[in-house]
């Protein structure tokens, strides 16, 4: 009796992409075109009555849907958002939809649109346009309760948005119970803006940004040199250190750390380096990562609050210097 061995090819992302593109791929998931512009949100994604979505290839030509006041991700984590499954079990899901490989034990997904064999090229930086208006009593209120007073706001660029226009479309304005504040970063070569708007108040995708990956937040208003710095995790955070007399920085997000070029310019201008993140199970995991990474990184803790900015406003500014004080005899054992 002879049996015929059947070899599974290995399942890959670079798998899926010989057998369709990414742009075939997020029509079958999503049920909307390819195409620039900005759009509204799939409704399996969530309701949206604004176009704040949009489609780019990255430097790395990956294809992205990017939505400006909700998830951003690939075709493949697409998948992973709709069906709350992990990145294989995503790979496994889309080969077996497009036949690819066959899973007797996976469903079929079917396509929500006929496909438009459109292919995107690479896109251009998202145009973020705002009106910009005084701050109100409330809003430097709300900044005061960490210590970040209204000189420091100047100093670091924060503003106080009224409306946002994205590629020229309006999206948001300001109201009191959801203010908006804008990081300034700057002109591109192009002339374009460079903005980090923050909206404090939404549980859900806070930011709405079109900063490059490598910029970092606070290394203007660094000191040309010292004994350390902090490496913090946002910009509110760096300000409240700065307001304490601690030079401070943040990167981009969360998710995104210092490249290793960007770290010895670091060492070069100060003798220490100090990592603080939040004091929860993804601020922790992330700085576990970073001493891999960097191992003569120092890593601060912080006690009875997720953040530094939340420290001072839990516990004010006496206990804030008290818990400084305490760093800096460890420190220096």
């Amino acid at each position: 009796m002879n049996f015929e061995l059947v070899v599974l090819p290995k399942l890959t992302r670079e798998l899926l992409l010989e057998n369709n593109t990414q742009e075939t791929y997020f029509e079958h998931y999503l049920g909307v075109p390819i195409k620039k512009g900005l759009f509204r949100s799939p409704a399996m994604i969530r309701k949206d009555i604004n176009p704040t979505c949009a489609f780019y290839k990255d430097k790395k030509g990956r294809l992205i849907y990017k939505d400006f006041a909700g998830p951003t991700f690939d075709f493949v984590g697409c998948v992973m958002y709709l069906y709350g499954c992990n990145y294989y079990n995503a790979l496994k899901i889309i080969a077996n939809d497009f036949n690819i490989i066959n899973y007797t034990n996976l469903e079929k997904h079917q396509p929500k649109i006929q496909y438009t064999n459109t292919v995107l090229e690479k896109t251009t930086r998202a145009k973020i346009f705002v009106t910009i208006k005084d701050f109100t009593t409330e809003e430097l209120d709300w900044w005061k309760s960490f210590g970040i007073s209204l000189s420091t706001l100047k100093k670091f660029k924060v503003f106080s948005i009224d409306e946002v226009y994205l590629n020229g479309v309006f999206i948001i304005k300001s109201t009191t119970k959801n203010p908006i504040f804008g990081y300034y970063g700057g002109q591109t070569k192009e002339k374009d803006y460079l903005w980090r708007l923050y909206m404090p108040n939404k549980i859900k995708n806070r930011f709405i940004s079109n900063w490059p990956a490598s910029m970092i937040q606070g290394i203007k208003q660094l000191p040309k040199n010292g004994n350390y710095i902090i490496i913090t995790k946002s910009l509110k955070d760096v300000m409240s250190l700065f307001e304490f007399g601690i030079p401070a920085i943040a990167p981009n997000t969360e998710n995104i750390f210092l490249t290793e070029k960007q770290y010895e310019k670091l060492k070069l201008r100060f003798n220490d380096i100090y990592l603080l993140y939040d004091r929860d199970l993804p601020g922790v995991k992330a700085a576990q990562k970073i001493r891999k990474q960097f191992s003569d990184i120092k890593v601060l803790l912080m006690p009875g609050s997720k953040d530094f900015s939340d420290y001072v406003k839990k516990y004010g500014i006496l206990k804030t210097f008290n818990l400084i004080e305490l760093w800096q005899k460890r420190t220096n054992q």
